[in-house]
C-alpha cells in the first residue's frame, strides 16, 4: 500500500483538473451514503465532531475518509480539521493508498464551491469576499479565481492580523489579495461570497447582497451552525451540494425550513441535477444565487482517484 503526504495532494490536484474530476464524479453511479456525526467531548471547550465518510464506485474504487473537527484548534495555532482517506480496489479489498486527507479534504471542499460556481455566478464575476482565515481561505480563492476572472478579493475574519496573512498568500501566488475590517461594505460590492468559518450565528445578511451577486456557504455543517441569515435564503435561488445531506446538516436549510423562511421544494437543484442538465443554475443577470455545501463522500473518491492516478506511476 503506497503512502501519500499532503504536499504530494497539493501537487497532483490542479483545480482545472480537479474541478473537472468532480463534475464527472457528480454524474457516475457511485454509492455515497450519508455521513454519520460523533459529539466528541473536549473539557472546558465546545464539542469537537467525528465524521465517517465511506464512498464507491462498483468495479473501480472504495474510500473511507475520517474527518475531525475541533473548534477550539484555532487558539492553539492548530488547524480545525484533521482528516485521513484509505482508498481501496473495489474489485478484491486491496488497499491500494493511504492519504494525509487535510489537503485532499480542504481542495475538494474549494473546487466543489467552484464546480458550483460555473453555473451559478456570473461569467464576468471580479469581486470575491472570503469569511474565514483558516485553511480553506486561500483555497477559495484560488479555485474561484481559476473559474472566474477575479480582479479583487477581499479577506475577512475576526483576528484581522489572519486576515492580512491570507491575503498576503495570496498576493504571493499573483492574485489581488486584500484584508477588510468592513464586511458589509465589501459584502455589498461583491460579485461572489465565499464563507468558511465556524459560525453559529450569521455573519452575512440578505441585505447586503447586490442583485446579480452569488453567496458560497461552506462552513456551516451541522443544524446549529450557520453563516447567512434567512433573508439571504428568501432572496436567493438556493442550490445545495447534495439534497440528502443539505436538509439533514446544513444549519441555514435546517433553520430556515424551521423558521418557514425556506420550503424544501425551494431548493432549485444539487450537483446532481446542475451537471446532469437537470437544474437550470443562473438564469438572468441580477438573478442571486446561493450555493450550500456540507461535503459528501463521492468528491472525496472522486479527488482521491485523480491523486492516485497521477501519482502512483511516479512511486
Amino acid at each position: 500500500m503506497q503512502y501519500f503526504t499532503e504536499s504530494d495532494i497539493a501537487k497532483s490536484l490542479d483545480w482545472p483538473a480537479l474541478i473537472d474530476a468532480l463534475r464527472a464524479g457528480f454524474q457516475r453511479d457511485t454509492a455515497s451514503p450519508t455521513r454519520p456525526h460523533y459529539a466528541i467531548p473536549v473539557p472546558g471547550e465546545a464539542d469537537a465532531t467525528l465524521l465517517l465518510m465511506p464512498a464507491w464506485t462498483a468495479g473501480a474504487y472504495v474510500g473511507i475518509k475520517t474527518v475531525t473537527v475541533f473548534p477550539g484548534n484555532g487558539a492553539r495555532g492548530l488547524p480545525a480539521v484533521n482528516a485521513h482517506y484509505l482508498l481501496i480496489d473495489a474489485r478484491n479489498g486491496r488497499p491500494v493508498a493511504n492519504f494525509d486527507a487535510g489537503e485532499l479534504t480542504a481542495r475538494r471542499t474549494a473546487a466543489v464551491s467552484a464546480l458550483a460556481s460555473t453555473y451559478l455566478s456570473r461569467p464576468d464575476a471580479n469581486r470575491l469576499l472570503v469569511m474565514g482565515t483558516g485553511r480553506l481561505a486561500p483555497l477559495l480563492a484560488a479555485a474561484h479565481a481559476s473559474v472566474r476572472p477575479l480582479g479583487s478579493i477581499a479577506i475577512w475574519g475576526r483576528d484581522a492580523d489572519k486576515a492580512e496573512a491570507v491575503a498576503r498568500k495570496l498576493r504571493d501566488t499573483g492574485l489581488d489579495g486584500v484584508a477588510t475590517t468592513d464586511p458589509e461594505a465589501e459584502a455589498k460590492r461583491a460579485d461572489i461570497v465565499s464563507c468558511a468559518t465556524l459560525a453559529r450565528d450569521p455573519l452575512i445578511f440578505g441585505r447586503w447582497l447586490k442583485p446579480g451577486s452569488h453567496l458560497d456557504l461552506v462552513g456551516a455543517f451541522t443544524p446549529t451552525m450557520r453563516e447567512a441569515d434567512d433573508e439571504a435564503l428568501t432572496r436567493a435561488s438556493v442550490h445545495v451540494d447534495t439534497r440528502a445531506g443539505a436538509m439533514k446538516e446544513a444549519g441555514e436549510i435546517v433553520q430556515g425550513i424551521a423558521s418557514g423562511a425556506l420550503r424544501a421544494e425551494d431548493i432549485r437543484g444539487d450537483l446532481f441535477d446542475l451537471t446532469g442538465g437537470k437544474a437550470a443554475g443562473r438564469t438572468s443577470r441580477d438573478e442571486i444565487t446561493a450555493f450550500k455545501s456540507v461535503g459528501c463522500s463521492l468528491v472525496d473518491l472522486a479527488a482521491a482517484e485523480l491523486a492516485f492516478a497521477r501519482l502512483a506511476p511516479a512511486v
